[in-house]
């Protein structure tokens, strides 16, 4: 296979496993190939099975290698679930009067990411959202001007250490190496958002088999995140139970004749359906519908409840963009603008080329927006101890590491993208 300057994205999620292969261009990304496999050991964003975990990646590799004819080493790794969360910080540092550079920017918004974090959390983003001069707020790039004392606010996102470790895990099981780790909506707002959405306002709902992921933007910077735990999952099981089918056979039939809500039209349509013990049986379009809807009205409610949270949302002048495999079912994208009382558009990915067939649609949202570039982000995958600006905060955190883990190995290891102690074992 042919060594290319070529990036992974590894978007693991609890329906499937998806490895896109592309690389960037001036304007987007060029795609190479892409491989999918049924996701098995991951359940809500979260790995239940290390080993039935590990096999759907190495599967979905493979495939990917073979789609694209380039060896797979590393990846960059989605990841979700209700473990991740964000909050806002600022911090300030003094400039003297002169021009302000962009180390100072850096260095700003590194005091305002140094913050405590508990042990069982992890950095995954510290994303600059402004910036305030000697009390003039509202700058989105202070490089260039001049004042005395420059603040910056950020918003951080983390994760559960352990989620986090156990993803790592998978990838090494599967001979892959995690360069980075990404929050998923981080991602997929890469690949379906524009800039114009992202100045404006607008709410990015992405909904995944198991979770749902909401992420705000405005002034170009992401604003708030959010996760709730319900996903399309939960209408396939709806509709298992409620017909008394398969999950297979609920799967098959939500993808094919579902819909989030009742058309007089298609009421009386006849579906067949196959029973479990192989017999078909008819019902009618009505019937079907009257079990998805409930589900889709309490989706939406739980992501108005969220995006309620959000302070300044109510700007969010261009709506809600919906990606995910869920976004697609008949009538979603209308009932979700009627209830929300905000304009609603399908996220479909952008800028791609190369063989864009295979990953068309807003089901790989997330897995192009994981090779694409992001120009404003200041990504971290830390622990406290790396965020710890200067040697006092070192070596605090490796006495409180001392005696809070004294069986392991004081000697830090970038792994994955992310900062663990080695134990040694």
């Amino acid at each position: 296979m042919k060594k290319t300057a070529a990036i992974t994205g590894l978007d693991v999620g609890t329906t499937k496993v998806c490895a896109v292969v592309a690389e960037r261009t001036g304007s987007g990304v060029r795609v190479l190939g892409a491989g999918i496999s049924p996701s098995s050991g991951i359940r809500k964003g979260t790995v239940v099975n290390m080993e039935a975990a590990s096999d759907a990646i190495a599967k979905a590799v493979r495939e990917a290698e073979l789609s694209s004819g380039v060896r797979i080493a590393s990846v960059t790794a989605g990841i979700s679930g209700g473990h991740v969360t964000g909050f806002h910080s600022a911090g300030a540092i003094g400039i003297q009067g002169r021009e302000i550079r962009e180390e100072d920017r850096e260095r700003a918004v590194e005091a305002a990411g140094t913050v405590y974090i508990p042990l069982d959390r992890e950095v995954l983003h510290v994303l600059p959202t402004e910036f305030s001069l000697d009390g003039q707020e509202g700058i989105l790039d202070p490089v260039g001007m001049s004042g005395v004392r420059l603040e910056a606010k950020v918003h951080i996102i983390t994760a559960g250490a352990a989620p986090l470790r156990n993803l790592t895990k998978c990838c090494e099981r599967a001979g892959l190496q995690v360069g980075a780790t990404v929050f998923q909506p981080v991602a997929s707002a890469r690949a379906v958002l524009t800039d114009d959405e992202r100045e404006a306002g607008v709410v990015l709902v992405d909904i995944g088999g198991g979770t749902t992921d909401i992420a705000f933007f405005r002034d170009g910077c992401l604003r708030n995140i959010s996760v709730i735990g319900v996903g399309g999952n939960h209408l396939t099981n709806d509709i298992a139970v409620g017909l008394k089918v398969t999950i297979a056979e609920a799967e098959r039939i939500k993808k094919t004749k579902g819909a989030a809500f009742e058309s007089g039209a298609d009421r009386d349509a006849g579906i067949e359906i196959t029973l479990p013990d192989e017999q078909l049986a008819s019902i009618s379009r009505g019937d079907l519908i009257s079990i998805m809807q409930p589900r889709c009205e309490e989706m939406i409610q739980l992501v108005q409840e969220e995006i309620a949270k959000f302070r300044g949302a109510d700007g969010a002048a261009c709506g809600v963009v919906l990606t995910g495999g869920a976004s697609l079912l008949g009538g979603f994208r209308r009932l979700a603008a009627s209830m929300l009382g905000l304009p609603a558009r399908i996220g479909n990915p952008a800028g791609i080329g190369g063989r864009r067939s295979l990953v068309e649609g807003p089901p790989y949202a997330t897995g192009i927006g994981l090779t694409m570039p992001e120009h404003y982000e200041e990504e971290h995958v830390d622990t406290y101890a790396a965020a710890m600006a200067g040697l006092a905060g070192k070596v605090k955190q490796r006495v409180s590491d001392f005696f809070r883990f004294s069986d392991l190995s004081h000697s830090y290891k970038k792994e994955g993208g992310t900062l663990c102690l080695k134990s040694r074992k």
